[in-house]
This record gives structure tokens, C-alpha cells and sequence, in this order.
């Protein structure tokens, strides 16, 4: 009775979309750092006039990363658009499926550059494919969408935490086994990723299973959940508002589309910084490095269950940049691996602003406006994107010489002016009350 009865419980999970989201995140991260050592072996040998040698290598590692970023962040606009548009229509696994499909060609796309050997511009025609499946874009809010479906309005926060974190935990262990599954044989990490996504591909295909729900009665989407007086630990129903709020909209976009700068910048420029001297990462470093990344995820993820029931969003809003510029700020002084954990460890938070303005900002417009003003926003960061890739490259590369940390310390301004319009809205908006029952 046993056996039968956990073989039907391993039936109903893997007919679920949680294993699809831990096995794409582990291949994710297996070959997020193979790409960077092997940019890094492929570019060591640069050679530019008026340069030194590490300082030629780290232009030729900025100009590639900067050109593939812009490639995966701008492609998928238009098919991650229309992916969304046949998922609701009924046709749940394609946002999903397909995106997946590209995952799988470009980190095979990678297998074959290191295996053949092909040039490493090959990869800019896999990122191309990459982006016209849908990318990131498309498969995320697939993923949530497909979760959000499958459960019922009072569990459906849990299952989106739960999701949350698992796609943080699968980080957090791929990272730590990249680097040294890389130095016993760099093929059979991005063997291993390239397997993953199969799996997650096939998954997609054959056992994912889409629950069909009824739709809800006109008036349930008119409502918005919050936390009431009443009772803290129970949501209730809260009206939309009738009108938007144009000022505070301004003001969420544009601190939105400054912290995006601020973090898009420094970490683009992260990857290649850590390679040069003083530090110089061998590549379980650079496992270790992207674990710290995800475990910065799980922080602010647990940031938010912490401080959520003792602050106002714009609070929330404020720790996680408070949080980033301090730690982006000392990163500009960084010389050692011990004082990168030691600055990483301030950024525990910064995680928390960009979820915590999407929720503000659903707050100040009516309930049927609200899926466009998200869309716009999110249009509005990937074409932030276009500006700061390539001028975080050119500037780190102009000042490498003399102060390489200079970029880190100009993210950490762009954050504390975007706590500016931040405030603004905090003033604006009316204070919750909160009281308890005796």
C-alpha cells in the first residue's frame, strides 16, 4: 500500500511545473558559469594597441558580454509578447515549451563552440535564437502564470514563495557545483546543462499537466488583496482605484528604471571584474561568486516575509536600495575574495525594490489598467537596457587603469537618487493603519 501510493504522489509532482523550474534553474546556473570561463579562456589572448595584456583581455571580455546581453535582453520582446497573448488564449504550455526550446540550443550552441572548436561569436547567432523563442521573458511569467492557475486564491501566494524559492535553492547548488565540476572537465559541465534543459524540454512536453480553471466572475478581478485590521493573517478584498495616479506612476517608473541601471550596470560589469587582478577567480570562485548571488535571493525573498508585516511597501522599497548602494558602494574598493563576501554580504536586501514597485505600482492604477502599466514598465527597463550596457562597458573600460571600481560607485549614486522619487510617493500615499485584536 506503501509503494503504490509514492508512486502515485512522484505522479502528481512531476505532472507539476516546480521540477521544470528547479531543473532549468540548475542547468541555468551550470552554464552562466561555463560561459564566463570560457569567454575568459577565449579572450585571454587579446591583443590591443596601447593596452596591456589584462587589460586587453578584460576590453575584449566587456565587448562580448555587452553584445550577447543586448542580444538576449532585446530579441525577446515581440515573441515573449505573443507567446503571452496564446497563452491566454488556452495554449498554457507554449510560454513555457518554447522559451525552453531556446535554452536548449543555445547552451548546445556553447557545447559545440568549446567542442569543434567554433569562434565565440557563434554565440551571438544562439543568443539570437535564444531571444526569438521567448527567453527568460516569456518562460517566467509562464511558469507563474501556469502556478497561479493550478491553485486557489488563498493558497495562491504560497505557491508563488514556494516557487521563489526553489528557483533561489537550485541556484544556490548549481552555483557551488559549477566551479568544480568545471576544473574535472569544462565539456561535462556544459554536457550536464545541456542535459537538464533536454529534461526540462521533454518535461514541458509530455508530463506537464495544465489545469483548466473556470473563469472568475467579472467583479473578483475589480479587487485587489491586502492585509486588513481585522485580522493581519487573512486577505481581504480592497477596491481598485477608480482613476491612476499619475504621479506616483511617474515616480515608480522612474526610480524603477534608475535601480535597474544601478544593478544591470554593476553586474554586467561584475562578471569581468572579478577576473582581473587583484582577484583573479579560478573558476570554483566563480561558482562560489554566483552562489553569493543567489543567496542574496533567498535573503531578500526572507527580507520581505520579515519586514512586510512591520513596514509600508515604500520602507521595503527603501531597505533594498539602502541595502544595494552601501554594498555596491565599498565593492568600488574591493581587493581581496574575503572583502567580496564581506561587501556582498551589505547587499542581503537588494533584491527587494523591483518586486516591491511592481506591487506599488499595481496599487495606483484601475484593476483593468494594470496589466498594460506592468507591460510598460517591463518595456520601459528592457529599453533602459540599451543605454546602460553599452555605457557601463565604455566607462569601465576608459577608467580600468586607474580606478576599475569606478563604475560600482556610480551605481551606488543612481540608487540613492532613485530613492528620491521613492520618497516622493511614500509621502503621497496615505499611511496604513494597522491595529490588533486584545
Amino acid at each position: 500500500m506503501v509503494l503504490p501510493g509514492m508512486c502515485q504522489a512522484a505522479s502528481a509532482v512531476l505532472r507539476q511545473v516546480e521540477p521544470i523550474v528547479v531543473l532549468e534553474q540548475l542547468g541555468s546556473t551550470l552554464f552562466d558559469t561555463a560561459l564566463q570561463l570560457v569567454v575568459r579562456d577565449r579572450c585571454a589572448n587579446a591583443t590591443y594597441p596601447d593596452l596591456s595584456r589584462e587589460s586587453s583581455q578584460q576590453k575584449a571580455m566587456t565587448d562580448f558580454l555587452m553584445i550577447y546581453n543586448l542580444i538576449i535582453r532585446l530579441v525577446p520582446i515581440i515573441p515573449a509578447m505573443v507567446l503571452a497573448k496564446l497563452g491566454d488564449r488556452g495554449r498554457r504550455k507554449l510560454p513555457i515549451a518554447v522559451p525552453l526550446s531556446g535554452y536548449l540550443l543555445n547552451r548546445l550552441a556553447l557545447l559545440l563552440v568549446v567542442l569543434c572548436p567554433l569562434p565565440l561569436e557563434v554565440m551571438f547567432g544562439a543568443a539570437v535564437l535564444f531571444g526569438l523563442s521567448g527567453g527568460f521573458c516569456a518562460y517566467w511569467p509562464g511558469v507563474m502564470t501556469l502556478a497561479s492557475l493550478g491553485s486557489t486564491d488563498t493558497e495562491r501566494s504560497k505557491v508563488m514563495m514556494k516557487l521563489e524559492l526553489l528557483y533561489g535553492a537550485a541556484g544556490l547548488v548549481g552555483s557551488l557545483v559549477s566551479g568544480h565540476l568545471f576544473l574535472v572537465n569544462g565539456i561535462a559541465l556544459l554536457f550536464v546543462s545541456t542535459l537538464l534543459h533536454l529534461l526540462c524540454l521533454i518535461h514541458s512536453i509530455v508530463l506537464l499537466q495544465v489545469k483548466h480553471v473556470p473563469n472568475k466572475k467579472p467583479e473578483d478581478s475589480d479587487k485587489l488583496r491586502s492585509h486588513t485590521a481585522d485580522d493581519p493573517a487573512e486577505p481581504a478584498a480592497v477596491e481598485a482605484p477608480a482613476a491612476i495616479d499619475w504621479v506616483n506612476v511617474v515616480m515608480l517608473f522612474v526610480a524603477a528604471v534608475l535601480y535597474n541601471i544601478a544593478v544591470g550596470g554593476a553586474m554586467e560589469i561584475l562578471v569581468a571584474f572579478v577576473m582581473k587582478k587583484p582577484l583573479s577567480w579560478s573558476a570554483t570562485q566563480v561558482g562560489y561568486g554566483n552562489a553569493a548571488g543567489c543567496t542574496i535571493f533567498l535573503t531578500s525573498f526572507l527580507g520581505v516575509i520579515l519586514f512586510r508585516r512591520c513596514v509600508s511597501d515604500v520602507m521595503l522599497i527603501l531597505i533594498g536600495m539602502i541595502s544595494f548602494a552601501s554594498g555596491i558602494f565599498f565593492m568600488s574598493f574591493v581587493t581581496t575574495t574575503f572583502m567580496f563576501y564581506l561587501v556582498r554580504s551589505l547587499t542581503l536586501f537588494a533584491l527587494i525594490p523591483m518586486p516591491t514597485i511592481r506591487s506599488l505600482l499595481s496599487q495606483q492604477v484601475p484593476a483593468p489598467s494594470c496589466g498594460t502599466t506592468l507591460t510598460s514598465l517591463q518595456l520601459a527597463l528592457k529599453f533602459a537596457g540599451l543605454a546602460y550596457i553599452p555605457a557601463y562597458t565604455k566607462l569601465y573600460q576608459r577608467t580600468l587603469d586607474w580606478f576599475p571600481g569606478f563604475v560600482f560607485m556610480l551605481s551606488s549614486v543612481f540608487t540613492v537618487v532613485g530613492m528620491i522619487p521613492i520618497s516622493i510617493v511614500g509621502c503621497r500615499s496615505p499611511q496604513r493603519q494597522r491595529y490588533e485584536r486584545i
